[in-house]
């Protein structure tokens, strides 16, 4: 699920991997990747690519269901043994993007720009211009879950208005030198 290398000036900082990547072993290779790389305007070769796009969920496996047979939250032992070491080891990041709440609360606080307390995803998604920040800078992203197709119904501003900003983030960061 981790895949990071000391080149890739791009982070996708997730959630934690659903039950179909964690038998694949392939971080977003499901409907919420191929949804993921179309925001990001890259293809599959492109996405998976360790030397230009680094992946570092928020847990490292699956943490099973809840009784809904929702996703439960990624399980916490892995950011606070792994992430604050490994996010020093990699100081060329430039970008992340931060998917979900649980990724961004962790990026937003650990770059010293903590999300307001209580404030919704939908609010720091909303926020994303003036979150973006200094470098590293940061996107707010909502999960490209199909259970948010609703959300992207409903905010029609996430389509017109942030991905062509991503798009175009992407591109210069992936480019070959």
């Amino acid at each position: 699920m981790l895949r990071v290398s000391a080149t890739a000036r791009l982070l996708i900082a997730s959630q934690a991997p659903g039950t179909r990547v964690h038998a694949s072993g392939l971080p977003f290779d499901d409907a919420s990747g191929d949804r993921l790389r179309f925001w990001m305007g890259l293809d599959r070769e492109t996405f998976y690519d360790a030397s230009r796009i680094a992946i570092a969920p928020m847990g490292f496996c699956f943490p099973g269901h809840d009784r809904n047979k929702g996703d439960l939250p990624p399980r916490p032992e892995c950011r606070a043994h792994w992430h604050d070491a490994l996010f020093a080891e990699l100081p060329q990041i430039e970008t992340i993007l931060a998917i979900g709440r649980y990724a961004q609360d962790y990026h937003f606080a650990r770059l010293g720009r903590p999300v307001p307390k209580g404030q919704s995803l939908d609010a720091t998604v909303r926020g994303w211009r003036a979150l973006i920040g200094a470098r590293p800078r940061i996107f707010a992203l909502p999960h490209p879950s199909w259970r948010n197709t609703g959300w992207l119904k409903r905010n029609p501003w996430f389509e017109a208005d942030v991905l062509p900003e991503l798009r175009d983030e992407v591109k210069r960061l992936v480019q070959p030198d």
